[in-house]
């Protein structure tokens, strides 16, 4: 068993995916920002702003005392304002984030899994993803399935069918 229990986002852990937020934009220690720079930056708080909005979904990890270690979720954006790792109008979007202290412990995966499910039970047939190229979660998101659509710049777009 897991030393950590994966449970549904809920509209109040808005700050929970906003602090996994800024782990995901930091997941390089060399290039890492602060907290504020992370979050002024409205190209990345867009995968935040206003959660919990209809058609948003995701789980957060949570150790035995009940604090969070990690949280995948998901978004629909517009093709007219496209995410990072936008391929099509209702595919959603994920976003990972886990501490570092718990990363290479199964949390990511976990947390990956439970969203792929739940987006095949809420009718999506495919997620997408957009991550950058050298991060170490990009082997992770290739052996849950995910295959390289896109490329751009120093980022790949990453597409997991799910049902």
């Amino acid at each position: 068993m897991y030393p950590f229990r994966i449970r549904p986002a809920t509209g109040q852990d808005a700050r929970v995916l906003a602090d996994m937020l800024v782990e995901a934009a930091n997941w390089n220690p060399v290039l890492s920002r602060s907290r504020v720079t992370v979050l002024e930056d409205r190209a990345v708080t867009r995968y935040v702003a206003g959660w919990q909005r209809p058609g948003d979904f995701g789980c957060v990890a949570e150790d035995a005392g009940g604090v969070p270690v990690g949280a995948c979720w998901a978004r629909l954006f517009p093709a007219n304002a496209p995410g990072h790792g936008f391929v099509a109008v209702g595919v959603p979007e994920l976003i990972l984030g886990v501490y570092p202290q718990w990363r290479a412990r199964g949390a990511g995966r976990a947390l990956l899994r439970e969203l792929a499910t739940t987006a095949a039970a809420r009718g999506h047939a495919r997620v997408s993803l957009s991550v950058q190229r050298g991060n170490f979660a990009q082997r992770l998101y290739v052996s849950e399935g995910y295959v390289t659509v896109a490329s751009r710049d120093d980022a790949d777009t990453m597409v997991r069918t799910v049902r």
